[in-house]
């Protein structure tokens, strides 16, 4: 079996895989030092909670320690705070990082008021946490929540939520201390007058949303969030602040008063895994449960796990080039292998001219038609958007991508035939050049073949997570387990973008592969050519935003931020549906594959507003 090449390239790349996630577990259980479980939490209304439960060995019922519950953003699972939750642990403070509602592994929720009502589960886990006999290893009145962004929200919304109900009852908040990152539309007088937890903020001297902000800027020093934050929990004798000083505890811990303001000079998606930002959390948990870490909060692990994070991510995806070899030459599969076609003549003089027209028009439109599919997408899916429960596809910024797709994948197909039928075919152009033509047995077992690779690929990530807990995460993009039910959403979403995908193998392998073009060369320029219009949108953005302190497009500047997932897997597709190309000679299985994983990727990764 190893004297075969492909054989051993496949088996390199299953090395790699396992020992990054190997090496990443021994990072995030610091050298075993924490125990990471899985932890699923039955909530309100039949609705549950899912997480990741980061115990370490120091935390017992003879020496219990404080919990912090740790809250992502909208569009984001439970690793993607994994940063704040290691370090957390390392440091002797257990860690429940959850999938917010409707995002993981966690059911969607009865209310479209989600974090306000429910801090998206996080009320109910702070209420088990603080009620479990299970849980006897932590102290039960050092409970307190972080979170980034609507996770922000949410950690400010619980300190309203059980501030409230202590007052009722007359007793400390269930809510010890909140830390609020890169969210303070919500730090509004109503909401921070019944606060009894301690408060930390940070908040992104670039924040993309700053102009919805009371002075229309990123700048805390003075801003009217801070100044509430800070003067709320003063005591009565003392002074109003009139500007904040950045990084100075005010108030008093006693009380649970206390307050900080951190302000770092960093863009919004970036800021969770900003080591400085990092550092800001660690000290305040330290300052505010009275502790003494043996570590700095400048010493932290947590990069090198994000590093092998995407090394195992690279590795898992190019396992699939030499798997594919090895299955072609199954009898089942052989017949799919063909002679690769010749490739098209060089385009001289106005073939030139034709060529880099469409590249550019193609590009133009990629770029101007995605904010445009966006606001679509809201009125034709109107449940989705008002974060009301539907079958109807139910991703709302899925359903952004997919009209994107769904469009531009159209005009790439009219494009390509209508160059050809009006140049191409005069100028040495032939339709087997292109690697279309295939028998219906043929197309089903292209299609068999992906689902083999398909399945390998989330087998793979399903074995490294069963034996190290850890995915093929890295920052905000990551390939994760899911829920067995969301294959439904895999079914309904990926037969529209199937058309982007065969068009884009269609372009790449047969308008891009020219004679006498080196292939790094001709991959390259592929892949600049099914990027460059999104890329030109994250341009636009945050040039207008150096120029000018407020974004480009201010409403849907999410969409925006979703780009820096979503454009380096546009830049990375045409080499797979090159790759797979040439060892079938056809155009479909590369579409095939990488539309059933990249879609895949985006369905576990994305809010979802289904019945479950």
């Amino acid at each position: 079996m190893l004297n075969n090449k492909n054989n051993r390239l496949l088996l390199i790349l299953i090395v790699i895989v396992m020992a990054c996630g190997l090496l990443a577990s021994r990072i995030q259980t610091s050298g075993g030092q924490v125990v990471i479980t899985d932890i699923k939490i039955p909530t309100q209304n039949g609705q549950w909670v899912v997480g990741d439960l980061f115990k370490p060995r120091s935390a017992t019922a003879e020496n219990p320690a404080p919990l912090v519950v740790v809250v992502p953003g909208f569009q984001r699972s439970k690793e993607a705070l994994a940063n704040i939750a290691i370090e957390l642990a390392r440091r002797g403070i257990v860690v429940i990082s959850i999938d917010p509602y409707a995002q993981g592994r966690s059911s969607s929720s009865m209310s479209r008021r989600a974090a306000t009502t429910e801090g998206y589960g996080m009320f109910a886990v702070v209420d088990y946490a603080a009620s479990s006999e299970n849980l006897n290893y932590i102290d039960k009145s050092k409970i307190a929540a972080t979170g980034h962004s609507a996770g922000g929200n949410a950690a400010i919304r619980g300190g309203n939520y059980f501030g409230k109900q202590a007052q009722l009852a007359g007793e400390p908040s269930k809510l010890h201390s909140v830390f609020v990152s890169g969210y303070v539309l919500t730090l509004r007088e109503d909401v921070l007058k019944d606060v009894r937890s301690n408060i930390g903020v940070s908040y992104a001297f670039y924040d993309e949303g700053a102009y919805r902000n009371e002075l229309k800027n990123g700048d805390m020093r003075l801003a009217p969030e801070a100044l509430r934050v800070v003067n709320l929990g003063r005591p009565s004798n003392s002074l109003e602040i009139t500007e904040v000083e950045l990084g100075r505890y005010y108030g008093e811990l006693e009380n649970r008063a206390l307050r900080v303001v951190h302000n770092e000079r960093i863009l919004h998606p970036f800021q969770p895994y900003m080591a400085e930002a990092t550092a800001n959390q660690l000290e305040f948990f330290e300052k505010v449960f009275e502790l003494d870490f043996d570590l700095p909060s400048s010493d932290q692990a947590w990069y090198w796990k994000e590093l092998l994070g995407a090394i195992s991510l690279i590795a898992a995806m190019i396992s699939l080039i030499p798997l594919s070899r090895i299955l072609l030459e199954a009898p089942y599969f052989r017949p799919l292998v063909a002679a690769v076609p010749p490739a098209l003549p060089r385009p001289q003089g106005k073939g030139r001219v034709l060529f880099w027209s469409l590249f550019v028009f193609a590009a133009l439109v990629a770029c101007f038609s995605y904010i445009p599919m966006a606001e679509l997408s809201q009125k034709l899916f109107v449940d989705a958007s008002s974060r009301q429960m539907t079958w109807f596809f139910p991703q709302r910024m899925n359903n952004a991508v997919m009209l994107w797709a769904l469009l531009n994948g159209s005009l790439g197909f009219a494009l390509f035939f209508g160059s050809y039928h009006f140049f191409g075919k005069h100028h040495g152009v032939r339709p087997e050049m292109w690697g279309v033509a295939i028998s219906g047995l043929q197309l089903f077992r292209t299609f068999v073949l992906a689902l083999a690779l398909y399945f390998f690929y989330f087998l793979l990530v399903f074995l490294v997570y069963f034996l190290f807990h850890v995915d093929y995460n890295f920052l905000f993009m990551g390939v994760r387990v899911f829920r067995p039910d969301l294959l439904i959403l895999l079914c309904m979403y990926a037969p529209l973008f199937f058309i982007f995908f065969l068009s884009n193998s269609l372009r790449v392998n047969g308008a891009m592969r020219v004679e006498g073009d080196p292939e790094w060369r001709s991959m390259l320029l592929a892949g600049i050519a099914n990027s460059l219009g999104l890329f030109l949108i994250v341009l636009v953005q945050y040039i207008t935003f150096a120029v000018t302190g407020t974004v480009y497009w201010t409403d849907g500047w999410l969409y925006v931020n979703l780009l820096f997932a979503v454009v380096p897997m546009m830049f990375v597709l045409p080499y797979f549906n090159r790759y797979f190309f040439r060892v079938t000679g056809r155009i479909y299985l590369g579409p095939m594959v990488t539309c059933l994983i990249f879609i895949m990727v985006l369905i576990s990764n994305t809010v979802f507003y289904l019945p479950l």
